[in-house]
């Protein structure tokens, strides 16, 4: 079966950034898995996936429109510190701790620390960056009804309710 709309996929992968340096291993845990066609990963990588089958090997590179898009300069804010998790010991430029939100937890980068408040980026970590994908494709399945209908995978590498 090929990658394509309402199929689950299985697959490892190694992201490395434009300098070639890893970024992510998924083989240190279980392979990724997602529901193609509902917006789960990002779209460049999505749109390199489709037509591939389980078996396959392949490398695509993603631009940063098609990844985490390009930086906004509005999404530096300033913060009281009381409000970031994740880090430990003293707050440091480059840090990238989680922010309490309304909606939940985001990841954001420290651009500057203070004692009681902290300069962040809530621009995504990768943002502005081309990514390289070193893929393996391990499973190609037909999605559930109730996957398709909760518009994710369920069950290992998926989501759990």
């Amino acid at each position: 079966m090929n990658i394509g709309p309402e199929t689950v996929v299985v697959f490892h992968y190694r992201l490395r950034d434009a300098a070639g340096t890893e970024l992510e291993n998924s083989r240190s845990s279980e392979p990724a898995a997602y529901l193609h066609g509902a917006g789960n990963i990002i779209p460049g990588l999505e749109r390199a996936m489709a037509g591939h089958a389980a078996g396959d090997v392949f490398s695509a590179t993603v631009s940063p429109a098609d990844a985490y898009g390009m930086p906004d300069p509005n999404k530096v804010q300033r913060v009281p510190v009381k409000h970031l998790v994740g880090a430990r010991g003293k707050l440091r430029p480059g840090m990238v701790v989680q922010l309490n939100t309304r909606e939940g937890r985001i990841p954001v980068t420290v651009t500057k620390a203070g004692r009681h408040t902290a300069d962040i980026d809530t621009n995504h970590p990768l943002a502005g960056q081309e990514l390289t994908f070193d893929v393996e494709i391990l499973e190609v399945r037909a999605a559930s009804p109730e996957e398709i209908a909760h518009r994710h995978v369920h069950g290992p590498g998926g989501h759990q309710h």
